[in-house]
């Protein structure tokens, strides 16, 4: 049995105080440790304690934040009464149990994505945290970047005009997942964006994917989304791509964006193009298309880690200053059209409804 490891109660690693957040992390493994480094310097936040399995994470752990609760048993966490809230950074499809359970605990919680692994499950989340009167939020981390934040602007403004069609790439090499495939992996990150984005709900979904490697799960899969407007959306995800690629390109009538997640420096470009149809004044009997180029600009960017912006956000979120961004209402939506996306696949590329 591995012991827990308890923080000296004369000298704790942060001092108590109204104004930090008290929050602990469950599952040290692959986010965790950016959680919780996050979480620790975090001026609203203070990184109360840290759950994990594995005595060699925890080992690390206490290399980085010695002063913090350090304890194989989460529910260690979920029975203090000092600590206000928790991340949880563990595989999905043991998200709806601990997230049900920290609720319950009166805890608030914030969740890697996605947020379940059924629509059901999600619903169910949802409705134990309002009935608790709890924040529940997905960490969708995109949607705290300054390329993201920067765009949203521009959507918020009515700056973009009608949205004709929505690309988006992002591939790498590995890693490989044993018991998610590439859509339940990648997919979120760039859907949370899209939906945060349009104010459109997805109707139809198509999806098709190949197993390589002798995997039994999909490692390539390309989706295409449709919406009741003529806007037409389209994925590509892969765990098998010789390059990291994160690029998106949206096409508006009055703004296009080419946002690239990859680029050191100009992640995100505005292209005051578009292009629309009209009548010929020298043959009133043709039409054709008339197109306009204008200025590229590469916008200032926030350089704020987006996952410290998120922290600070979840912590105001709690306090009732700010409406959650990545609530679970966003959280639920993408694990609908998820779903969608996996019978789709299951059925050989069959469009599907996303159901309501």
């Amino acid at each position: 049995m591995t012991a827990t490891i308890t923080r000296p109660k004369l000298e704790p690693a942060v001092p108590p105080s109204h104004a930090r957040l008290r929050v602990g992390v469950i599952g040290y493994g692959y986010w965790g440790p950016n959680l919780a480094r996050n979480i620790a310097q975090c001026s609203e936040t203070a990184l109360w304690a840290i759950s994990d399995l594995s005595p060699k994470r925890l080992a690390s752990a206490r290399d980085l934040f010695p002063l913090t609760t350090l304890t194989a048993d989460y529910h260690d966490l979920l029975r203090d009464p000092d600590l206000d809230a928790v991340f949880i950074a563990t595989p999905p499809e043991s998200h709806h149990d601990l997230v049900i359970e920290a609720l319950e605990a009166g805890k608030h919680v914030l969740v890697e994505k996605p947020l379940a692994t059924s629509v059901e499950d999600a619903e169910h989340m949802a409705a134990v945290a309002e009935r608790c009167g709890r924040v529940l939020t997905v960490d969708h981390t995109f949607l705290f970047t300054g390329a993201v934040r920067r765009m949203k602007e521009y959507f918020d403004r009515g700056e973009v005009g009608d949205v004709y069609y929505y690309d988006s790439i992002r591939i790498n090499l590995g890693l490989f997942n044993h018991e998610t495939n590439v859509i339940w992996d990648l997919a979120p990150h760039d859907l949370s964006i899209m939906l945060h984005l349009l104010d459109q709900p997805v109707r139809r979904i198509s999806a098709f994917g190949a197993r390589h490697v002798d995997t039994n799960v999909e490692n390539i899969a390309y989706l295409t989304l449709e919406f009741d407007s003529d806007l037409l959306a389209h994925f590509h995800v892969n765990w098998l791509a010789p390059a990291k690629v994160r690029r998106t390109i949206i096409g508006g009538s009055r703004k296009m964006f080419v946002y690239d997640d990859g680029e050191a420096s100009e992640k995100l470009r505005v292209y005051d193009s578009g292009a629309h149809l009209c009548d010929s004044r020298e043959d009133m009997y043709r039409a054709f298309v008339e197109y306009r180029t204008g200025d590229v600009i590469a916008p200032r960017l926030d350089k704020t880690e987006a996952l410290a912006a998120e922290t600070a956000h979840f912590a105001r979120a709690v306090r009732g200053l700010e409406a959650p961004i990545s609530g679970a209402e966003l959280g639920i939506e993408v694990v609908r059209v998820i779903s969608a996306a996996q019978e789709s696949l299951c059925r050989g590329g069959v469009p599907i409804e996303v159901s309501r």
